[in-house]
């Protein structure tokens, strides 16, 4: 495990100084119940390797970790028949929220659309051309590896 900081909370839970609610582990990945809670059963899926965020992620390191994420979306789901469909949510970088700097993927169950969690999104459509969306998706296109 020499992959991991010293000083992460994530780390720590890898290493099992900090405890945790685990519901899946491996080589890759550990996935444990969020302290938070925002609805029954939301889960952190987090990669083994001290990952800052989704930026500092190679296609190699995409492929080993984010594979689990079906595997453990459908464990939450079958663990309660009232689970009508799941939010995945990756924050990255102070300024989206994330709080922990060590990369991690909220699974968060949904149960009724009157569950009091908040999805916030913006409709900005109405600021953009046809001409404003190319340039964007240009801007975009051009930096693809």
């Amino acid at each position: 495990m020499s992959e991991l900081e010293k000083d992460c909370l994530f780390c720590k839970i890898i290493r099992g100084e900090i405890p945790s609610y685990t519901v899946f582990e491996n080589d890759d990945v550990k996935a444990f119940l969020d302290i938070s809670q925002v609805t029954k059963g939301h889960t952190l899926l987090i990669p083994k390797k001290h990952l800052e965020n989704i930026f500092d992620y190679s296609q190699e390191d995409a492929a080993k970790y984010l594979q689990y994420i079906p595997t453990v979306a459908k464990a939450i789901r079958e663990s309660d028949p009232a689970i009508k469909g799941m939010n995945l949510e990756v924050n990255n970088g102070e300024i989206a929220g994330q709080a922990v700097m060590h990369s991690h993927i909220h699974l968060i169950p949904r149960y009724s659309e009157d569950d009091d969690m908040v999805v916030p999104h913006v409709d900005n459509s109405s600021q953009y051309s046809e001409k404003n969306y190319q340039a964007v998706a240009n801007a975009i296109k051009s930096n693809l590896e």
